[in-house]
């Protein structure tokens, strides 16, 4: 009769050796399809899993990730700043309105002679001189005389265009080369998903190699188990030998309770770079050894290659560019400028509120100014410098981007020859694994080995097992990293 120790611990795997899918599924609640994970879901109804290839989950995560959108919103905000860069060509035209309230008029002075303005308006007899004394006594002008009304009223039109502004011209340039920056910074974020996309699909794809590694284990050393078992009730082996293959059992469920939990959490993270909800039940199709018929590279490249594609060595191109523009730029603004303007206002002024008694008065002018720079104070030459120093800082920052990148790829190919090297010692040990795995198994049930050489010759089956799986694995995810350095990985349409 079989122990109850061995019992319990096999009803606590059962369900993860009979059916390894069923375990690293999470079952979804109420989840809610965008558009592109609808278009690769299975058409069986039954299973609400959504199975996904390494193209369906790159489809996916072009459309939903949200590093992708906001790279793509930044391209749409620099192309709004460029059309509002074009607008300052053309006339600017506004409306405006005030009414002002009097509080206080402001006072005139004036210094009049009396007898003069009187021998100018005619002179005039005794009786007239006398009246003129009492109006020059009357008037009493050192009191001032207040000017204006209490009510203020104006509206008006204003309307201005440069007519020459080189410096206007170049920061259209600029602001063109803006939107081409924002669209090569987007393909980074693309080439950067892209990438992370592919490190989790193959993650995924790692991790159930080594459920399934780990699940065989503990399927044969349950079948070691049950042989030992029969040898003890027939009394053909010690009681040392049933504990250790006992052991071995027990041993072996946590790893494959280990191997279960990463598969869970490579899933995870699968989802979460795809922007997808978490409680999707998502697998992925195929294993890693699908890969390693491509496993193979070309070392000779490492002379040759190109960074042309190069996301980063791209950037640094327009912003030297811009660079560049700024210097001219600087360099307009020596330049003179002209310009037109045209304004039109109605003006009225009243002590009342009779609107339709206003005597309004029209004013309009149109003109040219010319403004031509002389002086700032060495502003302008000092802008231009600073400008050169930058522009000269960014061909340094280039040179030393560029031998790195160069660096990088040398150890991609150099880790990439490595792993395919490591991949084909790692199947002939599987293979001779295999075989001594085999021999050791028969021998033992045979009684001509024991089970420490059996555990031996299992362990190396596994290590060379795991080894072929993490060297493809090693390859792949190098692989990506070079392509997206080489700027492969994707090439907008």
């Amino acid at each position: 009769m079989r122990p109850a120790f061995f019992a319990s611990v096999t009803a606590a795997v059962f369900f993860l050796a009979s059916d390894a899918q069923a375990q690293y599924r999470i079952q979804p609640d109420g989840v809610r399809d965008s558009a592109a994970v609808s278009a690769v879901r299975t058409e069986d109804t039954a299973d609400s899993t959504l199975h996904l290839t390494l193209d369906d989950a790159l489809r996916i995560a072009l459309s939903e990730n949200i590093t992708v959108q906001v790279a793509d919103k930044e391209i749409e905000r620099t192309g709004y700043a460029k059309k509002g860069s074009y607008a300052s060509l053309f006339p600017q035209i506004d409306m405006s309105g005030t009414y002002q309230r009097t509080i206080k008029k402001q006072v005139m002075y004036m210094d009049i002679d009396m007898g003069e303005m009187s021998g100018m308006m005619g002179g005039g007899s005794a009786g007239d001189q006398s009246d003129g004394a009492a109006s020059e006594s009357s008037m009493d002008l050192d009191q001032g005389l207040e000017v204006g009304r209490w009510n203020t009223w104006a509206a008006g039109i204003q309307a201005s265009m440069p007519l020459v502004n080189a410096q206007l011209w170049k920061s259209l340039r600029i602001s063109g080369l803006d939107v081409e920056l924002a669209v090569e910074k987007a393909r980074s974020s693309r080439l950067d998903m892209v990438t992370s996309v592919k490190n989790a699909y193959y993650s995924v794809l790692l991790a159930k190699e080594a459920f399934d590694v780990y699940r065989e284990v503990y399927e044969n050393a349950v079948k070691n188990y049950e042989e030992t078992e029969k040898k003890f009730n027939a009394q053909k082996t010690s009681e040392f030998e049933l504990i250790r293959a006992k052991t071995n059992v027990a041993n072996a469920v946590p790893n494959v309770y280990d191997a279960e939990s990463s598969v869970i959490l490579a899933l995870w993270q699968l989802k979460a770079v795809l922007g997808i909800d978490l409680d999707e039940n998502i697998d992925v199709t195929g294993s890693l050894l699908d890969y390693s018929e491509d496993m193979s590279y070309d070392i000779g490249l490492t002379d040759s290659v190109s960074l042309d594609r190069n996301s980063t060595m791209r950037q640094l191109a327009l912003q030297a560019e811009q660079l560049a523009e700024s210097i001219k730029l600087q360099k307009y603004a020596y330049i003179p400028t002209l310009s037109a303007a045209f304004s039109f206002s109605l003006n009225a002024m009243t002590n009342d509120f009779k609107f339709d008694q206003y005597r309004w008065t029209p004013y309009s002018y149109v003109g040219i100014s010319l403004a031509i720079p002389i002086f700032s104070g060495g502003k302008r030459y000092n802008d231009v410098r600073q400008s050169k120093a930058r522009y000269e800082q960014l061909k340094l920052q280039t040179t030393d981007t560029e031998r790195n990148l160069k660096i990088s790829i040398r150890q991609s190919l150099t880790t990439m020859e490595t792993n395919i090297k490591s991949y084909y010692a790692a199947k002939e040990a599987v293979a001779s694994a295999q075989k001594g795995y085999d021999i050791a198994e028969k021998t033992y049930q045979v009684g001509r080995s024991t089970l420490i050489e059996l555990n031996d010759a299992q362990l190396a089956l596994t290590q060379a097992r795991l080894g072929v799986s993490q060297a493809v694995y090693n390859f792949v995810v190098e692989k990506a990293r070079l392509e997206q350095t080489l700027g492969n990985d994707f090439i907008a349409d």
